[in-house]
């Protein structure tokens, strides 16, 4: 027997592991596939020589996050590197836009396309600063954020004050039209508020655009120095070093409860007791739905369930290139990440098409240019590049893909895919020299908790954040059984890699141990 068990060895699951050994508790960690990592993964699977990550890459949510910092994970290998510049987007009429690692220099690139956006965009980003702090708090703190959000109030006062909530409310569109002239500077905010699933015209798409391209410009889109599994490998170093344990290849396949607590955890071979809790990195449907028994979930929750909502399918096609991205046009400095989208117009119809179940004609892509971002990923010359994009969990209607998403169907939208990335990069195609393909099936079977290829643990929208995440009245950690934590994305804050949602049950669950020992 145990103090806690750990189940799942994704960021959020080591981080909570982290956290209770931190307390001198004795910790198991569980973890269904091979090797730890869930979503942060990476391995030479495409070519050799080339390190591709196997899901996510950039990590500003980390180097802001205060749970991650205060690890110290430099002292267990994690070294971060950060491109040129972090993000860009190609223009359809010439250009890029660009965030630059000096914002005074995105505005001055900025002004040049449309003189009096580069002083739009620094009084933003100096705003940012002045309530960064509790902007941070106020996203990623254990809900209702009491501390940070009463410090974010006296912000919200006055003239000033007015317009910061007018942005908290805003839909991107609006925000980048009242806020810029020319395109350059509202599809930084249109394309960075794409990593969640909300409409250009959706509030809270506004909040979303704005937190990630203001963390690109102070902190950058930084990257784990050899792959995203590094992060992961110093959050196992530190785990292990403070006494924890971890063991893979161990799927949990029920957690027992008695007398209305949970007591351990079930895998196909025996049963493992703990003294004080269990921590459940898995996704809120996995929890309440197929771990524990129907009859310790109340049926108000069941009920609830049944309308949990998940983020959008994707479709990621990794390649490894013998040469770097040859654009159309060479950006003055190379971003990290880049955004291919030709307009805000653009977005809202890949968001319409999405909504009624239609993989969009023209979809918005996510890339990474890893070894730009980093060097160690491939051999001098080369890139070791990715893009994904988004597709209905359901499709319906009669368009060219099914949904089942064979291996020849993903084949032929991973080449629907490159044709785009060739538009904007002629000759992009004649430097393959391998590409791997992974549809939403493909995702889902290296990760449980992605299901669909949903790479958020659920819609970021607003009816499912905050109070409503999971579902309304479970907002916190706890759950409806004693000494039963939810630890993963599908808990407020939500997608990420941030480690909140492993330190919000981490810390749920030292408070409830300590009122019980009372």
């Amino acid at each position: 027997m145990t103090d806690a068990i750990v189940i799942g060895g994704g960021p959020n699951g080591l981080v909570a592991a982290n956290l209770l050994a931190d307390q001198g508790w004795e910790v198991l960690l569980l973890e269904a596939n091979a090797q730890i990592g869930g979503a942060v993964r990476s391995a030479e699977d495409v070519a050799d020589e080339f390190v591709h990550d196997t899901f996510s890459s950039f990590y500003p949510l980390a180097a802001v996050s205060p749970t991650i910092r205060a690890l110290g994970l430099d002292e267990f290998g994690l070294e971060w590197s950060n491109a040129p510049a972090p993000v860009g987007n190609p223009m359809t009429d010439g250009g890029w836009a660009i965030v630059h690692n000096d914002p005074f220099d995105t505005a001055d690139e900025l002004d040049k396309l449309a003189p009096g956006d580069g002083e739009s965009w620094l009084e933003m980003y100096d705003d940012w600063r002045r309530i960064e702090r509790e902007m941070v708090g106020l996203l990623l703190d254990p809900f209702p954020p009491v501390r940070s959000g009463a410090a974010l109030v006296r912000h919200l006062v006055g003239r000033r004050g007015m317009e910061r909530i007018r942005l908290l409310a805003s839909s991107v569109r609006s925000l980048g039209d009242r806020t810029f002239h020319g395109d350059a500077a509202k599809m930084l905010l249109a394309t960075n508020a794409q990593h969640a699933d909300i409409s250009p015209e959706s509030a809270g798409s506004g909040l979303m655009g704005w937190l990630l391209v203001m963390l690109g410009q102070q902190f950058g889109y930084p990257v784990p120095r050899g792959g995203a599994g590094q992060l992961t490998l110093a959050l196992a170093r530190r785990f292990v070093a403070r006494g924890g344990v971890i063991r893979c290849g161990e799927r949990v396949v029920g957690v027992e409860v008695h007398g209305g607590r949970a007591v351990g955890v079930r895998t196909a071979d025996e049963f493992l007791g703990v003294r004080r809790a269990v921590l459940a990195d898995v996704s809120a449907p996995a929890l309440y739905g197929d771990l524990l028994p129907d009859a310790v979930v109340p049926s108000r929750v069941q009920r609830a369930m049944r309308g949990f909502e998940w983020d959008p399918g994707t479709v990621k096609v990794d390649w490894a290139l013998d040469a770097p991205i040859p654009w159309r046009e060479t950006p003055s400095k190379s971003p990290g990440t880049v955004h291919l989208a030709e307009s805000v117009d653009s977005l809202t119809l890949s968001a319409a098409q999405l909504a009624a179940g239609r993989v969009p004609d023209n979809p918005f892509l996510l890339m990474g240019q890893m070894t730009t971002a980093d060097p160690t990923r491939s051999p001098a010359g080369t890139e070791s590049a990715w893009a994904y994009t988004h597709v209905p969990q359901e499709i319906r209607g009669n368009g060219p893909y099914t949904g089942d998403w064979t291996p020849a169907e993903a084949e032929r939208f991973a080449d629907h895919i490159q044709s785009k990335v060739e538009q904007a990069a002629p000759g992009f195609t004649s430097h393959i020299t391998q590409r791997r393909v992974m549809s939403p099936r493909d995702l889902e079977s290296r990760n449980a908790n992605l299901v669909g290829g949903a790479v958020n643990g659920g819609t970021a929208a607003l009816h499912q954040q905050l109070v409503f995440r999971p579902i309304p009245g479970l907002a916190r950690a706890e759950t409806p059984v004693k000494g039963l934590f939810l630890a993963s994305a599908s808990a407020h804050p939500g997608g990420g890699v941030h480690g909140a949602c492993g330190s919000n049950a981490a810390r749920a669950a030292v408070l409830h141990n300590r009122v019980r020992r009372r």
